[in-house]
C-alpha cells in the first residue's frame, strides 16, 4: 500500500502526471489489511477500551459484565456477516472499480475491471474472523466463571507496533 502511494506521489508531484489508479488500489489494500489485522487485535485486546468499571467490579462482577458485553459483540457480529455477505454476493458487489483493471493480455482477453465485491469480502472476511474470536473469548470467559481456579493459558500475540513500546 505504501508503494501504490508513494508511486502516486511520484508520477503525480515529480513527472506532473498522476495515474488513475493508486488511490482506489491503496484503499483496497488498506481493507484487506485492516479485515486480517482486526480480528488479531481484538483477541489480544489491542482495541481501545475504557476498563474503569471492570478494575471497580470483583473478578466475578467483572467477568460477568465481560460476558454479557461478549454476547451483545456477537449479535453485532452475526449480523455484520449477514451484512458483509450480501455487500459481497449482492447487487452492490456487481459494480466494478472506476479504475482498478486486471492485465490479462497474456492470455489475449486484454483488460478487465475489477469487481467490487472483491473489496467487500475483505469486510465479510473481517467479520467472520472476528465472530470466531469473539467465540473463543465467550468460551474463555465461561471458563474462568464455573472454573476460577483453573489457570488458561493465554496466547502469546506479539503485535510489532504498540502505544506502550513493548
Amino acid at each position: 500500500m505504501v508503494f501504490v502511494i508513494l508511486l502516486q506521489v511520484f508520477f503525480r508531484y515529480v513527472l506532473n502526471n498522476a495515474m488513475p489508479w493508486p488511490d482506489e488500489a491503496a484503499r483496497f489494500l488498506m481493507l484487506w489489511m485492516t479485515g486480517l489485522i482486526a480480528p488479531l487485535a481484538y483477541r489480544s485486546a489491542g482495541f481501545v477500551a475504557i476498563d474503569m468499571l471492570e478494575q471497580a467490579l470483583s473478578r466475578r462482577a467483572a467477568l460477568i459484565l465481560t460476558l454479557v458485553i461478549l454476547l451483545f459483540s456477537s449479535l453485532i457480529l452475526i449480523y455484520s456477516v449477514g451484512l458483509g455477505w450480501s455487500h459481497t454476493t449482492g447487487f452492490a458487489g456487481n459494480f466494478s472499480s472506476s479504475s482498478l483493471r486486471l492485465p490479462l493480455e497474456w492470455i489475449d482477453m486484454g483488460t478487465i475491471k475489477l469487481k467490487l465485491r472483491y473489496m467487500y469480502a475483505s469486510l465479510l472476511t473481517c467479520f467472520i474472523l472476528m465472530t470466531s474470536v469473539n467465540i473463543e473469548l465467550l468460551l474463555r470467559n465461561i471458563i474462568e466463571l464455573i472454573r476460577p481456579d483453573l489457570e488458561l493459558p493465554h496466547p502469546q500475540i506479539t503485535i510489532a507496533a504498540s502505544a506502550e513500546g513493548s
